[in-house]
């Protein structure tokens, strides 16, 4: 059990997942250290048909992504992502293929 402003929750808190270290590899993918501990491989590459990311298929923009508290960003914080999403469709770094 846990409580978050008054209101007691049962179960287990889920921790914040945030981003403590990132770095673009080729192909459009990201490597992604996360507040766990755990690294993982992200592959941007479908995203990138969505309009909020498209920009991001230029490869100079991908590849300045840097983190801003906790959240993967580019273009001066004008694209983000949620660390939640990318800690959930993300691969194990052990497991990914061609990484």
């Amino acid at each position: 059990m846990y409580i978050v402003d008054g209101i007691a929750y049962a179960g287990e808190q889920a921790p914040v997942i945030k981003i403590s270290g990132i770095r673009p590899m080729d192909n459009y993918k990201l490597w992604i250290r996360f507040n766990t501990g755990e690294v993982k491989i992200f592959d941007f590459a479908p995203l990138l048909t969505q309009p909020a990311f498209a920009p991001l298929a230029d490869r100079a923009l991908f590849r300045s992504v840097y983190i801003d508290y906790g959240v993967a960003v580019w273009a001066d914080g004008e694209i983000d992502i949620a660390p939640q999403y990318l800690y959930t469709h993300a691969v194990p770094a052990e497991k990914a293929v061609g990484a």
